[in-house]
């Protein structure tokens, strides 16, 4: 996603890829195949480039070491990147820094999990401290022997289990800042991402109905958070909006170091796409304008489904909705996974969330017509 943008800047990517036929190899020439977790290939990869960043936050620590220890410039940097790659790491970070947050704690055996749940009351929420995404690695649980796997591999793996209580929300928000290693950042609009079976599926920017005063906090913290994290990149602070004694407030779920789905709306709906900012802010180029180009942009994620090939789909949404902005990656179909999304601007909310479901509906078969 990042290959357009380069183009237009005169930047020359290259990928470390895992596959010949991995989707960023088909479009950036550059892009030898490895395995990410192993040091001294993605070492003699990092020897060709004048910066390295990351889709991911997967990258082990001893492969992070061996290149900082290499003079590598890496952005973010590990000592940020921790804070996305390990989520015990994080909430003791936003505790410290007083950041709002779910109540939470570290369990290591079911004595713990049952002396959190009483006291914050049942079900909480367990995450696995690595590794999860679109709703792995988060499970619900109503007593401690919900945990009985989980415990006996975090207790195999010394990684303990992060606790949190499960928070009424009224809604999930994101923000997405970007910040360069001289110290600029910016700040596009506080978004309502909307999640089914714990993958978002829509994105809505800006929030609607969002108090004044809420998204004025929620920009502030996320700007906060990168400046205490040194983070340098784009950042997404996902969010729960909630109601308490003072009114609306929020707080914070998880935290991305890269391009986030949340801001795939940007390519089509901000001056400055997250993409392109990304590009800007590891390379310590001057950030671009993140304003909106229009009062609504609604993002609908494509998932797989039942058609294989899908160029059929999205030539029939071209068609039906000029204005639809249609973009495919070039993964293999699979149920429920993320292949495309389409992007749609205008002044009026509910059409434009009608027709952006419609075209993501059409391409992964739900609908026919």
């Amino acid at each position: 996603m990042c290959a357009g943008p380069a183009a237009e800047l005169g930047i020359t990517l290259s990928v470390f890829a895992e596959a010949e036929d991995a989707s960023a190899a088909l479009v950036v020439p550059s892009s030898p195949v490895g395995d990410h977790t192993v040091a001294e290939a993605v070492h003699a990869f990092a020897q060709h480039c004048d910066v390295v960043t990351f889709d991911h936050e997967h990258v082990p620590a001893h492969v992070l070491d061996l290149l900082v220890a290499e003079g590598v410039e890496l952005h973010p940097r590990p000592a940020a990147l921790r804070f996305a790659q390990d989520k015990l790491a994080m909430r003791e970070r936003l505790t410290e820094l007083g950041i709002p947050c779910p109540r939470w704690t570290r369990a290591d055996d079911a004595a713990e999990v049952t002396a959190f749940g009483d006291a914050v009351g049942w079900p909480v929420v367990a995450k696995t401290p690595r590794g999860g995404y679109d709703g792995k690695g988060v499970r619900l649980a109503a007593s401690a022997d919900d945990l009985a796997d989980w415990l006996e591999r975090a207790e195999a793996e010394g990684t303990g289990l992060l606790l949190e209580e499960r928070v009424p929300f009224v809604r999930e928000l994101a923000v997405l800042v970007a910040r360069s290693p001289s110290g600029q950042a910016a700040a596009w609009p506080v978004v309502e991402t909307v999640q089914t079976d714990g993958i978002c599926t829509e994105v809505l920017a800006p929030a609607p109905e969002l108090d004044d005063d809420l998204a004025a906090d929620a920009v502030h913290a996320a700007l906060r958070l990168a400046g205490e994290l040194d983070v340098t990149g784009v950042l997404a602070v996902e969010m729960f909006e909630v109601v308490d004694a003072g009114g609306p407030a929020f707080r914070v779920n998880e935290l991305a170091m890269r391009p986030h789905n949340s801001g795939h709306w940007s390519m089509d709906g901000a001056v400055t796409g997250q993409f392109e900012q990304h590009l800007r802010a590891v390379l310590d180029l001057p950030l671009g304008s993140p304003r909106p180009h229009e009062r609504w942009t609604v993002m609908a994620n494509v998932l797989g489904g039942d058609y294989p090939d899908l160029y059929p789909t999205y030539r029939h949404v071209m068609a039906r909705d000029p204005e639809a902005k249609v973009h495919m990656y070039g993964k293999g179909v699979r149920p429920g996974r993320k292949i495309g999304h389409v992007n749609i601007s205008g002044d009026d909310l509910a059409d434009l969330r009608e027709r952006a479901a419609h075209a993501a509906d059409y391409i992964q078969g739900v609908v026919t017509e």
